[in-house]
């Protein structure tokens, strides 16, 4: 397999990802807006902060933008200079499923040039104009049915494994972002508050829990049981849901321990692997670590090192790296 069409693969894999992980930021935070007990731009800017964007929506827009909903949701939808922008992941994810409509199935390409040319016409403008939770769903459940196509429609094979390698890493890091809407959303005040505040922590740790579907899974396996810390815990460190970090970083080890078996004798994947392995102990010698003031510190390191992972994987196995791809920054 040439790297050009391994690269290609891992892209598509994460561009996916980002924009149904993008769809879900824009919509939890609607809810957060209209459901909690906060003020609108104590909600906004946390999603911008995490994006990674606040420096440049700052230099574009000014301060009092950032605690605009409307102006967030425009720019982190619809703006093409925003490289992690709603409309930058489908193009981009379009346009690399066309390079490599040999090795993608029918079903994956027709879905995924189907959201395209629905986000790309007056219809999805409408829809995000007068129904909006619909238009974050309607993106949303297409990127999942694509997902779900290149599990039950392609061959499990080279091709295959590097575009979902490129779903778990881009997951890890984005399910992070999302967890670490809490840091930025509640002030220490809040944080230390009384029984009132404790409440409002608690309702959005929910909110992010459903923002990541992990409702009905925490409920099933903590028994209707709700409390922070093991909101926590199921979302960071439960095995058994595929969108905690655990699962998704033991996924990604697998998948490259697959591509780069032991002693294949090339030494390629050795520098990957190594960084991923050690990430996934890391993040095990760390599973007590669920208390307020240390999960802001354990989420950073986690987007942190996944990115650089992403970057050791390009350099050592896909060729040059991208310049036009966009990296969210942790902060």
């Amino acid at each position: 397999m040439i790297s050009r069409v391994a690269d290609n693969c891992f892209w598509f894999g994460r561009y996916v990802e980002r924009a149904e992980s993008t769809a879900r930021l824009l919509a939890v935070t609607r809810e957060l807006v209209f459901d909690a007990d906060l003020p609108p731009e104590q909600c906004w800017q946390p999603l911008v902060i995490v994006s990674g964007e606040l420096p440049t929506l700052l230099e574009r827009d000014g301060a009092a933008a950032v605690g605009q909903g409307e102006v967030v949701q425009r720019y982190i939808t619809w703006n093409p200079d925003n490289g992690v922008s709603l409309l930058n992941s489908v193009r981009a994810a379009r346009e690399i499923a066309r390079t490599i409509r040999e090795v993608l199935s029918i079903e994956v390409w027709e879905e995924v040039n189907e959201l395209y040319l629905w986000i790309s016409d007056g219809a999805s403008e409408a829809a995000y104009a007068n129904h909006r939770e619909d238009f974050y769903r309607k993106v949303r459940r297409s990127t999942q049915l694509c997902l779900g196509l290149v599990r039950s429609t392609m061959l499990h094979d080279e091709p295959m494994r590097f575009l979902w390698l490129g779903v778990m890493l881009e997951r890890v890091g984005q399910t992070a972002r999302i967890l670490d809407m809490h840091h930025h959303t509640l002030s220490p005040a809040t944080e230390a508050g009384d029984s009132q505040q404790r409440l409002v922590e608690l309702n959005l740790w929910l909110s992010l829990l459903r923002a990541c579907s992990g409702f009905d899974g925490f409920m099933k396996r903590h028994r209707g049981r709700v409390s922070r810390e093991g909101l926590v815990s199921f979302l960071v460190f439960e095995s058994q849901f595929p969108r905690s970090l655990r699962y998704c970083l033991r996924s990604a080890l697998g998948i490259l321990g697959q591509l780069y078996p032991p002693g294949c004798g090339d030494g390629v994947g050795v520098e990957s692997l190594a960084s991923l392995e050690a990430l996934c102990r890391w993040l095990d010698k760390n599973e007590s670590a669920t208390r307020t003031t240390s999960i802001h510190d354990l989420l950073t390191n986690v987007v942190d090192r996944s990115s650089a992972l992403c970057s050791i994987i390009q350099r050592e196995m896909l060729g040059p790296e991208r310049p036009s791809h966009t990296e969210a920054t942790a902060q």
